[in-house]
């Protein structure tokens, strides 16, 4: 069931009569549990004409790098043999998207697109939706509730958009069927930018190279369906229990998989909902709550990647205390090569260097000590959103631009009042040991950056430490 409120019409063009629909891939980067390709595959059959999907590699989106590249193309690839098995032909251009678009849709009786929330996304649709001659239709795929349905504002916290979700759940938590084209398109001729060795797609792309890939995660569907199957059957139980123990592999390892696409929030919602696990209540939770509330921030907040998109509070609080004397005071470089005199917080950025993704629990003590250890919140919150956005497979998305903002007040309320921190919420080591053997995690990352072989990734922070001044 595609939902009328996950569809709105970007222009006001008539359909034509084209050689073909074309589906716009650029945030939903699958072929299953896909709003947006199965509306576009519909539309593609009523006019009776083959459906191309696109999708335009830009070499310049903002802050990504070599490690995320890969991780795209390698989803990407799994995307075109998926397709292809149903008979829709996928394009890839070496070219910024709105650009790559036009060019395809000159033959297109219609184009529909997914959504994207940054401001890049918006910006494409936009300047797209502008120049073509055909309509432009974009469906909302990478939310259970769309983001305007569910609020017309931006909301404060998790405890003022549940009920707003919760009210409106059922009737979108229901399953997607899958059509199949009446005609084929693999036959049409296009030229494609050629992905099936990733490794040489990449060399030919002039990207930042300064993050390799890494050997923790590889992208793509039939790898987050993986993770989510050893997920559900393995630690969903317990997960309310220990998803705060980074000792324990009790995560679902869902978001970089989210982050690109790759697999659907309805999938998976669904999936654990079927389950009737214990933990399903709280797991959910974060999946549609918290993660749909940081889709609400990016979306209302034009300054979500900045310290001014914290509330009015935490930013009054933070600059009242900017002049309070700091126990420790790191450069971005010393908090990068993670050299700072806390083992626990060097832990958690080890993992984020050499693994692509850090546990959760303690992605929230590292934010809030770079908080403490900056000569102001300001500078604060620039490291920590550069550092996120470097290293984490799942960075710059809403997700992270919301947690990152989190660690410095946002979708969070007042505290008791103390140095540094002012009326923030407050970490501190002594709570890693209360929750977990914070020594044992300690213990694990440093075994994860031993050499193993020349595998990927054990060697980025050597990397970072031989590049260091002096």
């Amino acid at each position: 069931m595609i939902q009328k409120e996950r569809i709105k019409v970007l222009n006001k063009k008539d359909i034509r009569k084209g050689a073909y629909v074309l589906y716009w891939m650029q945030a939903s980067q699958r072929a299953e549990y896909n709003h947006a390709l199965e509306y576009a595959i519909l539309k593609a059959n009523e006019l009776r004409q083959p459906l191309i999907v696109f999708f335009g590699i830009t070499d310049q989106f903002p802050e990504a790098n070599e490690r995320h590249y890969f991780f795209m193309l390698e989803g990407l690839k799994q995307v075109r043999e998926s397709l292809k098995k149903r008979g829709i032909q996928m394009v890839l251009l070496h070219q910024s998207p709105e650009i790559g678009v036009l060019q395809l849709a000159k033959r297109a009786s219609l184009t529909v697109v997914d959504r994207g929330y940054l401001r890049i996304q918006k910006a494409w649709r936009e300047d797209a939706s502008q120049k073509m001659e055909c309509p432009l239709i974009q469906v909302e795929t990478d939310v259970v509730v769309p983001v305007e349905e569910t609020s017309p504002k931006e909301e404060y916290a998790a405890a003022t958009i549940r009920s707003k979700i919760t009210r409106k759940l059922n009737g979108f938590l229901v399953p997607l069927k899958e059509h199949h084209p009446i005609i084929d398109s693999l036959s049409v001729g296009f030229d494609s930018f050629d992905i099936e060795d990733v490794a040489k797609s990449i060399s030919k792309l002039q990207i930042d190279r300064s993050v390799k890939r890494v050997d923790s995660f590889h992208g793509g569907t039939e790898e987050a369906k993986n993770h989510l199957e050893i997920f559900l059957e393995k630690k969903l139980d317990r997960f309310p229990e220990l998803r705060n123990d980074p000792t324990f592999d009790c995560v679902s390892h869902m978001s970089p998989y989210l982050h690109f696409g790759q697999i659907s929030p309805l999938y998976i919602a669904l999936k654990v909902s079927k389950t009737k696990s214990p933990g399903a209540k709280a797991f959910l939770e974060e999946l549609i709550i918290r993660r749909e509330l940081s889709m609400n921030f990016v979306c209302y907040n034009e300054r979500y990647d900045s310290f001014e998109a914290l509330p009015d509070w935490a930013k009054k609080s933070l600059k009242r205390h900017e002049k309070d004397r700091r126990p420790y005071v790191y450069s971005l470089k010393e908090f990068e090569m993670g050299t700072t005199h806390d083992p626990y917080w060097n832990a958690a950025q080890r993992e984020m260097v050499t693994k692509g993704k850090m546990h959760g629990y303690m992605r929230m003590y590292w934010g809030k000590k770079i908080l403490e250890w900056s000569r102001s919140p300001e500078e604060g919150f620039k490291i920590a959103l550069y550092l996120n956005n470097k290293y984490e497979l799942d960075g710059r998305d809403p997700n992270g631009f919301a947690g990152v903002a989190w660690c410095f007040g946002k979708h969070d309320r007042p505290w008791g009042e103390r140095s540094i921190f002012g009326n923030v919420r407050y970490m501190n080591d002594k709570g890693l040991k209360r929750k977990f053997d914070a020594d044992q995690y300690v213990r694990m990352m440093e075994l994860e950056n031993e050499p193993r072989g020349g595998k990927r990734g054990t060697s980025v922070l050597k990397q970072l430490k031989s590049d260091r001044p002096g």
